[in-house]
């Protein structure tokens, strides 16, 4: 269990940076001794973070602010990728831009990446579909601002992709590689319609079926299986490719409900507690086995059950991973808590270690096979992935 310092300590310096933001510092706004004594910590905390509130301005804004920068403080010293802290999401939320970016992962910059920044996906109807962007455009400035500086992304770059609007809109400068043209566009974010996540699949050559799984949402798992036997429906399957790239993750059920098509009466990971007891996860027997090869492709935004997943085909040797090392963002199940202001607080009550025991939070699942995926790559149409699967499964 952590020490109330771990949680209080984070939590006040987050509330006294939002008062010196705006101006409000206070005289008593000071730390109170804390002892390791947990009730008697939170309360004395209490007492401190009330007297603060109540010398505040009565604007409910402000003091919503306040609270609001209290707990993020505290929830982000927690340092782990499945705890968080939000409200439902409503429709006056800002339209996205519609790109997906290389050298980021679910946690935002990937350490690992490296330049040149590019498109790796446009969402059709899309402001950015609108502006004809296409994957494999490299990111050259984003209003007129490079995106990575000394190797390093922009943190207030990306801010840019998440707050733009109509009346503000993105001004992106990109060079396609396939033509060598560099060009700049003016993209206004639309609304979106937010759709179920599906599989897609096709047959490619030398009957080896490929699905492409979006996430481990509920019933995907029964689509790809249904979408390999739709495909060997009139031939023989030589095997699978299964593309979990941009998987960001999803139901632990779906994991172990996938898993049984390659292996039966298998433990696929472990779910522990502070204390160090754990609770094997397994296969679901229910899935007959499909008999084929499996090659599954991953890269950085394969996150959390698709982390899951991909350590377990490694581990048990159920198949072979290609691409490029996964997001090593499971650090276990998390569990949703509502606050009394109708936000929600996601915490996670056991960390997950993989079938032969190892840690893949943080560290991911480095693939059989590097083939990553390039801008040059996207823009002419290739998948260097999909290439060595089927150099792999001849």
């Amino acid at each position: 269990m952590l020490n109330s310092r771990a949680l209080l300590v984070p939590a006040f310096a987050a509330l006294t940076q939002e008062l010196q933001r705006r101006g409000l510092d206070q005289p008593q706004a000071t730390m109170p001794a804390l002892t390791g004594e947990r009730d008697a910590d939170w309360a004395a905390f209490s007492r401190v973070y009330e007297q603060i509130v109540a010398a505040l301005p009565a604007d409910p804004a402000v003091r919503q602010a306040v609270a609001e920068a209290t707990i993020q403080g505290m929830v982000e010293s927690l340092d782990d990728n499945h705890a968080r802290w939000g409200r439902p999401s409503s429709s006056s939320a800002a339209a996205p831009v519609g790109v997906r970016l290389s050298g980021l992962h679910p946690d935002g910059p990937d350490p690992a990446g490296t330049p040149p920044m590019f498109v790796t996906a446009v969402a059709p109807g899309s402001g950015a579909a609108r502006a004809g962007i296409r994957p494999g455009d490299e990111v050259v400035a984003v209003n007129g601002v490079p995106p990575i500086v000394n190797g390093v992304v922009a943190e207030g770059v990306l801010t840019w992709f998440r707050t733009a609007t109509k009346d503000d809109p993105l001004r992106l400068t990109l060079r396609r590689p396939a033509t060598g043209r560099t060009f700049t566009v003016t993209v206004t974010p639309v609304p979106i319609p937010e759709e179920r996540p599906t599989v897609e699949s096709r047959l490619l050559p030398g009957d080896v079926a490929y699905v492409r799984m979006p996430a481990f949402a509920p019933g995907l798992a029964d689509q790809v299986l249904r979408a390999i036997a739709d495909l060997g429906a009139d031939r023989t399957l030589r095997g699978v490719v299964l593309d979990l790239r941009g998987n960001g993750g999803g139901s632990p059920k779906e994991v172990a409900r996938l898993l049984g098509a390659w292996a039966h009466d298998r433990i696929t990971s472990y779910w522990c507690d502070v204390h160090g007891d754990c609770t094997a996860n397994r296969t679901d027997d229910s899935v007959p086995l499909l008999n084929l090869p499996l090659v599954a492709l991953t890269d950085r935004n394969c996150a959390s059950a698709c982390d899951s997943f991909a350590s377990t085909v490694k581990d048990l040797r159920l198949g072979t991973l290609v691409g490029t090392r996964t997001a090593g963002a499971v650090s276990g199940p998390g569990e949703p808590f509502q606050l009394d202001d109708d936000s929600m607080i996601m915490l996670p009550r056991r960390h997950e270690i993989g079938a032969n025991r190892e840690v893949v939070n943080t560290i991911g699942v480095a693939p059989d096979h590097r083939a990553p995926m390039t801008a040059a790559d996207l823009s002419a149409g290739r998948d260097p992935g999909v290439a060595k699967a089927l150099t792999l499964l001849r």
